[in-house]
C-alpha cells in the first residue's frame, strides 16, 4: 500500500479554474440571456454557455478528496472536519448576499427573514424553502455525499469496502434510471451526479492503491453514464434559456474532465504542481458563493456606467479580491477556534490535508 497522499496542489489550480468557469457562465451568458441584466454577450456566449460544466468538475473533484479526508478519520474528525470548512465562508456568503439584495436587488431577487435562518442551516431544501442565492443548489448535493461518507466513517472505511460500495451505488444510479426505483430513492443516490462522485473516489481509490480491473471498469462506464447524463441536462439548460447546445462539445468537455483527473490520479500532472496553487485553491469556494446573485445586482445597478468588457473584467477582479478577504479574515481566523469547540481530545488520524472541490 502507497504512503500517506501529499497534497495536491494541481487541484488546487483546476478548482479555482472550475469556479472561474462558472462565473463566466453567469456573467457572460446566464444573467443576461436569464433576464437579470441587459448588459449581453452574444457572441462570447457561444462559448461561456458551457461554464456551467464547472460544477461537474466541481462534482468529480469532490468524489477524489472528500474520500481522501475521510480516510482514516473517525466519524467525528470527518465532521468537524466538514463544518470547519463550510460553515465559516457559508454564513458569511449568505450575510453579504442578504444585504446587497435588500439594498441594492429590488426588481431582481428578494429574501426573508425565515429564508435567511434556513439557509444558515445548509439544509432549507428538507422544507423546501428557496435558496438565498442559486448556486447553493450544489451544497445540497454535496451535503447528501457528505452523509454517506458519514456512513462510510461509521462502518470504518477501507479498500473492499470502498469499492464495493461504489459499485453498490452504480447499481443503485441505473436502478433509478431505468425507472426500477420510485423517484424518491433518488432523493439518496443523486443519479443527476453520482457517477462524479463515484468516479472520483474509485479515482482516488488508484491515487492512493494504484490500478486494479475494478477500477479499470469502474471509471469508464462512470464516464459513459456522465456523457449519457450531460448530454440530457444540457438539452434541459437549453430549453431554459432558448440556446442550443453540442452534444459534440459536451462530451468533449465531460471526457476531458474525467482524463484530466485521471492524470492527476496516475501522478502524471506532478510536474505541474506549484504552492502558490494553494491560495487559488482557497479561493474557489467563497468566490463561488459571493459571485452569482451579487454579481447580477451588480450588473444590473453598473450596466451603462462602464463598458461592458471593463465592467466584466472589474467584476471578476472584486470579486477575487471579495473571495480573498473572505479566506484571510474569516475563514482563515475561525477555523481553529471552531475545531477546538467542536473537537474532543482524540489520537490524531493518518488522513491528508485535502484539496477539494468548492467546498472541499
Amino acid at each position: 500500500m502507497r504512503t500517506r497522499p501529499e497534497r495536491l496542489y494541481e487541484i488546487d489550480g483546476l478548482r479555482l479554474l472550475a469556479a472561474l468557469c462558472v462565473v463566466l457562465f453567469h456573467y457572460v451568458f446566464s444573467g443576461w440571456a436569464g433576464g437579470k441584466t441587459t448588459v449581453t454577450f452574444v457572441t462570447e456566449s457561444a462559448w461561456a454557455k458551457y461554464g456551467y460544466l464547472g460544477v461537474d468538475l466541481f462534482f468529480l473533484i469532490s468524489g477524489f478528496v472528500v474520500l481522501m479526508s475521510a480516510w482514516g478519520r473517525t466519524p467525528r474528525q470527518f465532521v468537524v472536519s466538514r463544518v470547519v470548512r463550510l460553515y465559516p465562508a457559508y454564513w458569511v456568503g449568505i450575510a453579504v448576499t442578504a444585504t446587497v439584495t435588500v439594498l441594492l436587488g429590488w426588481g431582481l431577487f428578494q429574501v426573508s427573514v425565515p429564508q435567511v435562518l434556513a439557509n444558515l442551516t445548509m439544509f432549507q431544501s428538507v422544507p423546501n424553502i428557496e435558496n438565498v442565492d442559486v448556486v447553493y443548489w450544489t451544497l445540497w448535493a454535496e451535503m447528501r455525499f457528505y452523509i454517506l461518507m458519514l456512513i462510510a466513517t461509521v462502518i470504518g472505511i477501507t479498500r473492499g469496502r470502498i469499492m464495493a460500495g461504489l459499485w453498490g451505488w452504480l447499481a443503485l444510479t441505473f436502478l433509478v434510471e431505468l425507472g426500477v426505483l420510485p423517484g424518491i430513492a433518488d432523493l439518496v443516490v443523486q443519479s443527476e451526479f453520482s457517477h462524479y462522485f463515484i468516479a472520483g473516489m474509485a479515482l482516488f481509490m488508484l491515487y492512493r492503491f494504484g490500478l486494479d480491473w475494478q477500477i479499470a471498469l469502474l471509471v469508464p462506464i462512470c464516464l459513459g453514464n456522465a456523457v449519457y447524463r450531460a448530454i440530457g441536462y444540457a438539452e434541459a439548460v437549453g430549453e431554459r434559456y432558448h440556446v442550443t447546445y453540442s452534444p459534440v462539445v459536451i462530451t468533449a468537455v465531460v471526457v476531458l474532465i474525467f482524463l484530466v483527473m485521471t492524470f492527476i490520479a496516475l501522478r502524471v500532472t506532478r510536474a505541474l504542481a506549484r504552492p502558490w496553487l494553494v491560495t487559488a485553491g482557497a479561493l474557489t469556494y467563497p468566490l463561488y458563493l459571493l459571485h452569482a446573485h451579487v454579481g447580477f445586482i451588480l450588473f444590473a445597478r453598473l450596466e451603462g456606467a462602464f463598458n461592458k468588457y471593463v465592467l466584466l473584467a472589474g467584476m471578476i477582479v472584486v470579486m477575487l479580491v471579495a473571495a480573498y478577504a473572505v479566506h484571510r479574515f474569516v475563514e482563515r481566523p475561525l477555523a481553529p477556534v471552531l475545531k477546538r469547540l467542536l473537537s474532543k481530545r482524540e489520537p490524531p488520524a493518518h488522513a491528508a490535508v485535502p484539496a477539494g472541490s468548492p467546498t472541499g
